[in-house]
């Protein structure tokens, strides 16, 4: 993969990348093999117990290469030829993301959807703790020059066919702003962005509407991913004042209702998805047929409008002023270009889960 990244540089060269600020875009380029699927869950990230780790147990690091902006370029014109439509994919973590959480999480990604893309990590300074929100969340904003200029050179450029977006969380914060700052500058998105996936967003609901406004007509197709069991999203509620987080809306309800169809706005409701994380923040991480469902339109360059999505539990899609229950597809045997997954936090988070409940569980539901 390649990466583009606002994180300053380690001072442990072992580490590459730390949380704290750096003064520029820096570049590198990755490669992360993945053990043999008889040997790992899909959707899971086997981390390695000691370093460098064993290839046929864990995701190991077998490439990592600090490059500069015309080595990244040539990495791109590489890349994209080898791929369908010469399809760049994304990615923009969420909060508590160390380096090595969003590059391997990324290659799981990327491996388990199947389909060939041109994978591009953006990865902005998390502090990679749970207790650090508020660092975090101006790191984010720190970083949208940033992403909107890594954006429009991926655009630019004529090895490139189409780009899709891939944001989680926190991360689709500066996804907005990026793309709302590109259409103020340009006019208009650039028209090789296509689709713009926003998963378990936390953003308040207000300026997404306000992104979407200033993003035009001509912006891209966007995908909401939503939960309303979703734990994380309601303890981001109480930091910010009780402000609706975009993830956590009931789509079928009105405002949201009209105000989605009158955008354009696809929303996908996993509420009913059952999930093995305590938050219920990465439900997507543990339902991998979702993952491939989902990729498969986007291989066929289609908006998610039709009811051909759908894993286990009813999801329910709103768009165009229709709510379609759809039924199950799980085993499906499809390819996919995309998997939109939340970033599986490691023992930093996990050391916090009870803490958290505790100061949520009577918190109001959106």
């Amino acid at each position: 993969m390649l990466v583009t990244t606002t994180r300053m540089q380690a001072t442990d060269p072992a580490e590459f990348f730390s949380g704290d600020r750096g003064p520029q875009l820096s570049f590198a380029e990755f490669t992360v093999s993945i053990p043999p699927e008889a040997n790992r869950k899909q959707g899971d990230v086997q981390w390695p117990r000691s370093v460098p780790g064993n290839p046929a147990t864990d995701f190991v690091t077998l490439k990592a290469d600090i490059i500069d902006r015309a080595q990244a370029l040539a990495w791109v014109k590489r890349t994209t030829r080898q791929v369908p439509r010469r399809h760049v994919l994304v990615f923009i973590h969420g909060f508590n993301n160390r380096f090595d959480d969003a590059v391997f999480r990324f290659a799981q990604i990327v491996h388990d959807a199947g389909t060939p893309v041109a994978p591009v990590l953006f990865t902005w300074p998390s502090r990679g703790s749970v207790l650090a929100y508020g660092y975090d969340r101006e790191s984010n904003t720190y970083s949208r020059n940033a992403l909107e200029a890594t954006l429009r050179t991926l655009a630019r450029s004529p090895d490139v066919g189409e780009i899709s977006i891939l944001a989680h969380s926190m991360g689709n914060w500066v996804t907005l702003e990026a793309l709302r700052q590109m259409a103020i500058r340009d006019g208009n998105v650039a028209p090789k962005i296509k689709n713009v996936l926003l998963a378990a967003p936390d953003v308040d609901v207000g300026l997404f509407r306000e992104a979407i406004m200033d993003m035009g007509k001509n912006r891209p197709g966007f995908t909401l991913f939503v939960s309303q069991d979703d734990r994380a999203l309601a303890i981001s509620r109480r930091i910010w004042g009780d402000s609706i987080r975009l993830g956590a809306i009931d789509p079928e309800q009105e405002p949201y209702r009209s105000q989605m169809e009158q955008a354009g706005i696809t929303v996908l409701n996993l509420s009913k998805l059952q999930s093995g994380d305590p938050l219920n923040h990465s439900k997507y991480a543990e339902s991998p047929e979702v993952v491939r469902i989902i990729g498969r339109e986007l291989a066929e360059g289609q908006i998610l409008t039709d009811s051909r999505v759908g894993v286990g539990d009813r999801i329910i899609q709103v768009t165009t002023g229709a709510a379609a229950a759809v039924g199950t597809a799980a085993g499906l045997a499809v390819s996919a270009p995309v998997a939109v997954v939340d970033p599986q936090t490691r023992a930093n988070f996990r050391g916090h889960v009870d803490s958290l409940g505790q100061s949520v569980s009577g918190a109001v539901s959106p």
